[in-house]
């Protein structure tokens, strides 16, 4: 039996079983990167310390991870996960503004999906292919404007898809789709159509993977970055190594 299960109706979850959220996660793993720039932990420690992290249930499980570090500061707290950051760093993913006027924008292939996107298309056209995108976070709302112009919008068939929008002698088209998969990502299309048209829908037999795995393969990439720098810090060093004991040889062989 679970401890939530076995946990009093209506009573109140203790801080460690609070579930972690990626933003959780990310933020641990940024303590462990600076510790091993520091010496503080060796790249082996690291390694395991970020497998830990990332199979991490709850905040009690992560706080273990960073205890004997001084730039933990206590128990990891619960932070808004809802925000995109930008590949490799903390910092959010700016929003991805698209303006077509008289002319074409578009943005499609791999590519991280920011919380907010911005369509306009005055006498234009716009396409947001959402189909091989990476999204960090599971909210993400796109605003369209449309003035005698076109916008499209492709997702995976197994997102969560959702509108508010409405057509002013204009044609304002969401298919609207709940996912079966209570973690995947959300897409709410807002906006208008004026003498114009917005488009939005599944591409068939395009499916996302769950988000864990995009987390996953991050871990992956950052892990493979971290490697890379040490091997480039140990080379750097034995050669330095190596240039001091010449220098000392040449200086024995003239004191002789």
């Amino acid at each position: 039996m679970t401890k939530a299960a076995s946990r009093p109706a209506g009573a109140p979850v203790a801080e460690a079983d609070i579930r972690a959220s990626d933003a959780d996660r990310d933020r641990i793993a940024a303590i462990l990167r600076e510790a091993l720039a520091e010496g503080r932990l060796d790249p082996e420690e690291h390694a395991e310390r970020i497998d830990t992290v990332y199979r991490a249930k709850t905040l009690g499980e992560l706080e273990p991870v960073v205890r004997d570090l001084p730039a933990a500061g206590g128990r990891p707290q619960p932070g808004p996960d809802t925000s995109a950051t930008a590949p490799g760093t903390g910092a959010p993913l700016p929003d991805q503004n698209l303006v077509a006027i008289f002319s074409a924008a578009s943005r499609k292939g791999r590519w991280h999906v920011p919380a907010r996107i911005n369509a306009v298309a005055i006498f234009g056209s716009v396409e947001i292919d959402l189909t091989e995108a990476v999204f960090p976070q599971q909210q993400v709302q796109i605003t369209v404007t449309s003035l005698f112009g076109s916008v499209e919008i492709r997702v995976p068939e197994n997102v969560t898809l959702r509108s508010n929008g409405s057509g002013i002698l204009g044609s304002f088209e969401i298919d609207t789709h709940e996912a079966a998969d209570g973690d995947a990502p959300q897409i709410q299309v807002n906006g208008f159509a004026v003498l114009g048209s917005v488009e939005a829908r599944p591409k068939r037999g395009a499916l996302i993977s769950d988000l864990r795995d995009r987390v996953w393969q991050n871990h992956r990439d950052l892990r493979r970055q971290l490697r890379d720098e040490h091997r480039e810090r140990h080379e750097l060093l034995r050669l330095d190594r190596l240039e001091r004991r010449d220098r000392f040889r040449k200086r024995d062989d003239r004191g002789r």
